[in-house]
């Protein structure tokens, strides 16, 4: 199984790091072979132009590889902190630019962009790591947990990813390192689960 990790965290001692990290070797100890790109490492340009938004369109070389890579993995593992109940904007930038017409879903013939997608992802499946600071109890009361409704309803969903998960990691800023210890171990859990060994 060939399985994407994409990490938007600028800080590469974070959390989000070593999940990322500990998401990759888990992979790879059950035999899968990882795709692995840190956004911020990579300096991945966000900004979608105006040229690039048709179907079809030119590609930059970059884009060209995140799209080729996406549409041709089993699985795909997204790792972020919740800012603003929202993705970083690099990645949201990446979300803009590479899950695309043509490459994650596309209309029925004659559908001029109002109808549902058909979604085009080969992923049968799709984990979405997050931290926050806020708790789970207040983000649901206040906020409805916007971060379920993007990567769930938004993109997996309408991408054709059958299966999809999500687990957040809170409240990150009054961690032990105990706590960050037993959240990796869950880390390696999930992963194995959703991701067997071949």
């Amino acid at each position: 199984m060939k399985v994407l990790i994409i990490l938007a965290h600028p800080n590469k001692g974070s959390f989000n790091h070593a999940i990322s990290d500990v998401a990759a070797q888990s992979l790879k100890k059950n035999g899968h072979d990882v795709i692995f790109h840190d956004l911020y490492v990579e300096k991945f340009e966000p900004i979608l132009p105006y040229e690039e938004i048709p179907k079809g369109a030119k590609l930059d070389p970059v884009i060209d590889q995140h799209c080729k890579e996406v549409s041709g993995v089993d699985g795909i593992i997204i790792v972020h902190p919740n800012w603003w109940g929202q993705p970083p904007a690099i990645l949201k930038g990446w979300i803009d630019r590479v899950i695309r017409a043509g490459v994650a879903y596309e209309f029925e013939e004659g559908d001029n962009g109002e109808g549902v997608p058909i979604g085009l992802l080969k992923a049968n499946t799709a984990l979405v790591l997050n931290t926050s600071n806020t708790s789970k109890e207040r983000e649901i009361k206040l906020f409805g947990d916007p971060l379920e409704t993007i990567w769930k309803n938004c993109i997996f969903d309408l991408c054709d990813v059958k299966n999809f998960s999500r687990k957040m990691f809170e409240v990150i800023v009054t961690s032990t390192s105990q706590q960050r210890q037993a959240w990796l171990e869950e880390v390696k859990d999930i992963i194995n689960k959703l991701f067997p060994q071949d």
